[in-house]
């Protein structure tokens, strides 16, 4: 397969890309949200000379191929990049095989259990608690994961007493039979964190996430040593040498690879796979409604140490995901596989292509 085209439409939240074989074949995929137009950019100028008019037998040498020329480069802006040719190259193989990625990799099409997740932190512990009541009553949500601490906080909180409240609030306005996590953002010390999570070993909470700045491993496997709670993390690392690293020191015991972030399923699947390798749980981090929650199921679908459910935000969407058609809902606390059989299965809404930056390169 050789790639003959990439094409980005950005804005600074978002970016798309389309890719065309020599056989005029086209594939969809999505780079990392978040000065998109930064990483669009960054895609055409490094890394579209090192994929154009080549030969690559799979997505795995085209990745390899990539981050060995760009040695000198070794950042998250490159992976931010890289993913938008990497999912696109996926939806093109599963569009040519006219199966789903997730069919691709051997996994099925069931629909996916999800966990609601807040991103609030300016919510009142009882609002936060009666708002989670509604959508488990409403929706089904199995789970939910709320925010404690100050995010890169320096062990502060968002307000005053606001996380030693949430935690036993929301687990009283909820009872024993829902799933409770809560994500610190790298909040705390080692130290401080232990005393957070013992409150939500009181209170019966399934996951610690992300409890000390995440680049601090010892102070992360502190915690995970001394809790008898899971201790989660991986969102924020991109390098796959670090992930050899927490996967087989114990920093943690749920891996949670972000595909975006990471640089594309390709790399995604092999940090699945050390987590694997270390008896982990694996459940991506997919805070948003973008294409990465998409992509996020497709994983899921296809590991096998693929975790109870999929993180899902629980925020209000206001017309932010405008880029790609159908939409992912969640019916009695799951989301189903979008109805077109192959590929990523949805397509990119033309509107807001029409309003995107366009850029392109081509061989």
């Amino acid at each position: 397969m050789k790639i003959t085209r990439i094409e980005t439409f950005a804005t600074q939240a978002f970016a798309v890309c389309r890719i065309t074989d020599d056989e005029g074949r086209t594939g969809i995929g999505q780079l990392s949200p978040f000065n998109a137009d930064i990483a669009a950019t960054v895609l055409h100028r490094q890394i579209a000379p090192h994929v154009l008019g080549h030969d690559f037998a799979n997505t795995q040498a085209m990745v390899d191929a990539v981050m060995t020329r760009n040695v000198k480069f070794p950042g998250t802006y490159i992976c931010r990049a890289l993913c938008g040719v990497d999912t696109a190259m996926w939806d093109l193989l599963g569009k040519t095989s006219g199966k789903l990625v997730c069919e691709l990799l051997g996994g099925k099409t069931d629909p996916i259990a999800v966990y609601g997740s807040s991103l609030r932190r300016n919510i009142s512990p009882a609002d936060e608690g009666a708002r989670i009541k509604r959508l488990h009553e409403t929706q089904g949500y199995p789970a939910f994961k709320v925010r404690v601490g100050a995010r890169y906080g320096g062990g502060a909180d968002a307000s005053p007493g606001r996380t030693e409240a949430l935690i036993p609030t929301v687990r009283n306005a909820v009872g024993d039979k829902v799933t409770l996590l809560a994500d610190a953002n790298s909040s705390y010390s080692a130290e401080r964190a232990i005393e957070v999570g013992r409150l939500m070993e009181q209170n019966n909470y399934f996951w610690f996430e992300e409890p000390c700045p995440y680049w601090q491993l010892d102070q992360t496997r502190q915690v995970t040593e001394a809790l008898s709670i899971n201790v989660a993390g991986g969102e924020q690392d991109f390098d796959l040498e670090q992930w050899k690293r927490m996967t087989s020191q114990g920093v943690m015991n749920i891996a949670q690879p972000d595909v975006c972030y990471l640089g594309g399923l390709t790399r995604a699947l092999t940090a699945a796979s050390l987590a694997e390798q270390a008896g982990m749980p694996c459940v991506p981090h997919s805070a948003n409604h973008s294409m990465v929650s998409l992509f996020s199921m497709h994983l899921m679908a296809a590991i096998p140490n693929a975790g109870p459910f999929m993180e899902f935000a629980i925020e209000p969407q206001d017309g932010k995901y405008e880029h790609y058609h159908p939409n992912l809902h969640v019916e009695d606390g799951k989301v189903a596989f979008p109805a077109a059989c192959a590929g990523w299965g949805v397509e990119l809404n033309e509107d807001w292509l029409d309003q995107a930056d366009r850029q392109v390169s081509e061989r």
